[in-house]
């Protein structure tokens, strides 16, 4: 008997730790949510509007430095080029000038990208330090460096994180409570559905959000909509399937 107690006891202790590395990783989530929104994405949408507000620099001006508010254009000379789709894409160009030596990376091979060859010469447009755009002849293609406008997704990223933290903080607290009766509070009664359908909502508003312009405003409610709908819809499934089979 005695040895029961203590094997009990133990699995008690271990699970109120586990119930105490819940809040903590859910309490680092919340702080994720907060900082999104009040850090992340305003500077996002600052950076792009400030890009959209950046006008060429005069031509007759000698660049005093290399970071500039102003669009600059550069003569640059392809080193070399690495295209290469699917599982691990990469999609980048070594450039060289007198001004600047290094990579750029793309989203994607093309429009101008797949057609570079080595020794070409091409056009880089700067600014504030970052080659923004590539362009040869009348092709222009932009760099992953260039600010765009998809606040979207980082208001979903927010949504996401914040909607993961409160589902770990309650499984946390009654692992903490009632480390021998955790109730509807596990990752196989609960969690996994609320895990997958948190991820499912994070990128399936947010993704088509970016790609319809919607506003991000909208956003987080969406997200939120979705998983109380989805959990609900689910809820009512399983407490159906319980009462068919009893």
């Amino acid at each position: 008997m005695t040895g029961l107690r203590e094997v009990t006891a133990f699995r008690a202790g271990v699970t109120r730790v586990l119930g105490l590395l819940m809040i903590v990783v859910s309490v680092a989530l919340a702080a994720g949510c907060v900082l999104a929104f009040t850090n992340w994405l305003p500077a996002n949408v600052a950076r792009y509007e400030e890009y959209r507000a950046a006008e060429r620099c005069p031509a007759d001006s000698t660049p005093d430095a290399w970071w500039e508010d102003c669009l600059r254009e550069i003569d640059l000379t392809i080193v070399d080029t690495v295209v290469r789709g699917g599982k691990g894409s990469e999609y980048r160009a070594t450039v060289d000038s007198k001004r600047f030596h290094g990579r750029l990376d793309f989203g994607d091979p093309g429009p101008l990208l797949d057609t570079l060859q080595e020794g070409d010469k091409a056009v880089g447009t700067v600014w504030r330090g970052d080659i923004v755009a590539l362009t040869k002849g009348r092709i222009r293609q932009k760099t992953s460096d260039e600010p765009r406008d998809e606040p979207q997704m980082i208001a979903a990223a927010g949504a996401g994180l914040g909607l993961l933290a409160v589902p770990g903080l309650v499984f946390g607290a009654a692992r903490l409570v009632a480390p021998r009766r955790p109730g509807p509070f596990t990752w196989s009664r609960s969690g996994k559905r609320l895990f997958f359908t948190n991820l499912a909502a994070t990128f399936g508003v947010g993704l088509p959000a970016v790609w319809l312009g919607v506003p991000w405003q909208l956003v987080t409610p969406a997200i939120v909509a979705v998983v109380l709908g989805v959990g609900f819809f689910l809820r009512g499934i399983r407490r159906s399937a319980e009462a068919g089979a009893q």
